[in-house]
C-alpha cells in the first residue's frame, strides 16, 4: 500500500486535470526518491526539476507508514512546504536539514530557482486519524481503516455525491461531476471548483481512500467508468457511515434570499 502519491512537475492537478489523469509517483514504506535538476536529461532523481538554479541533487523524500519526510540536501537555501488545504500555511524545511516530517496530507514543495520557484505536489492518502470512541491508556488505539479529513476538499466531494441518497433514501440517481462542481461553488474553498477537479477528487476518493475494487467495471483502457466509480463511492461511503446526515451541515444552503420588498 502506498504512503504518499508524487505528482510530477508539469503535470496537470486537481484544478486542471488532463484527460488520462496526472503523471503519479507511488512510494510505499521505506522508499524515498530522490528530487533535483539530475544529470543531463534528467537522469540520476525520481523527480525532475529542470532549472539552471535548482542543485542536481537538490533533496529527498522518504515514505514512512502513514507520513513522509523530506530532507534538504542544499547549504544554503531552505524550502517550504505549503498545505493546499490550509490557508497559506506551511513548514519551512532548513539547509542541511535531514528527515523533516511532513505533517499535511495535501502539499506542494517549493524551491527557489533561477526563473522564480519550482515545485511539486505530494499527496498522502493514508494519513491516519484516530478513531475518536477509542479510550486513552487502553492499550494501542485504533486507526479507522478509511482515513477521511471532514475539512479537505475531496470529503466535500463526497458528501455532495451522497447528498441525494442522504435525503430520500430511495432516490437512486447520483449527481454527476458538473453538478457537484455546481453545488459546492457558492463555498469560498470552492469557488474555482471545475468539473474536471471534481473528477479528481472522485479518483482521489476511489483509488487512494477508500480503495475501491471495481473489478469488472474496468474498461477495456484500464480506467474505471466514471458512474460506476461515483456508485460504489456512495453505496461504501452510505454503507459504512462515512457520510452522514449532520454532514450535510458543510454544504451550501438550498434556501434562496427572499428579495427585499420597495417602498411604493
Amino acid at each position: 500500500m502506498e504512503t504518499i502519491l508524487v505528482q510530477q512537475p508539469g503535470s496537470s492537478g486537481p484544478d486542471d486535470a488532463a484527460v488520462g489523469g496526472p503523471e503519479l509517483l507511488h512510494m510505499g514504506p521505506g522508499d524515498v526518491a530522490d528530487f533535483g535538476r539530475g544529470l543531463p536529461g534528467g537522469r540520476g532523481v525520481s523527480i525532475v526539476l529542470p532549472d539552471p538554479g535548482v542543485s542536481r541533487r537538490a533533496g529527498r523524500l522518504e515514505a514512512a507508514e502513514d507520513y513522509w519526510r523530506l530532507s534538504n540536501f542544499s547549504r544554503d537555501t531552505a524550502y517550504a512546504v505549503e498545505n493546499l488545504e490550509g490557508a497559506g500555511e506551511y513548514i519551512t524545511v532548513a539547509p542541511g536539514r535531514l528527515g523533516a516530517p511532513v505533517p499535511f496530507e495535501f502539499s506542494r514543495v517549493v524551491l527557489p530557482a533561477l526563473c522564480g520557484t519550482v515545485d511539486f505536489k505530494v499527496f498522502a492518502p493514508q494519513h491516519a486519524y484516530l478513531d475518536k470512541q477509542s479510550a486513552p491508556g487502553a492499550g494501542e488505539l485504533t486507526v479507522h481503516p478509511y482515513a477521511l479529513d471532514a475539512t479537505a476538499k475531496y470529503f466535500l466531494v463526497l458528501v455532495a455525491l451522497c447528498e441525494p441518497r442522504l435525503r430520500h433514501p430511495s432516490d437512486g440517481v447520483l449527481p454527476g461531476a458538473g453538478d457537484i462542481a455546481e453545488r459546492l461553488r457558492p463555498l469560498e474553498s470552492c469557488r474555482d471548483l471545475t468539473r474536471s477537479a471534481v473528477n479528481y477528487h472522485i479518483d482521489y476518493l476511489a483509488f487512494s481512500k477508500l480503495r475501491l475494487d471495481l473489478g469488472d467495471d474496468v474498461g477495456a483502457g484500464g480506467s474505471a467508468r466514471t458512474g460506476a466509480k461515483r456508485a460504489r463511492l456512495a453505496s461504501l461511503a452510505l454503507r459504512f457511515g462515512l457520510v452522514r446526515e449532520e454532514h450535510l451541515a458543510l454544504l451550501p444552503s438550498r434556501r434562496r434570499p427572499v428579495p427585499l420588498e420597495r417602498d411604493a
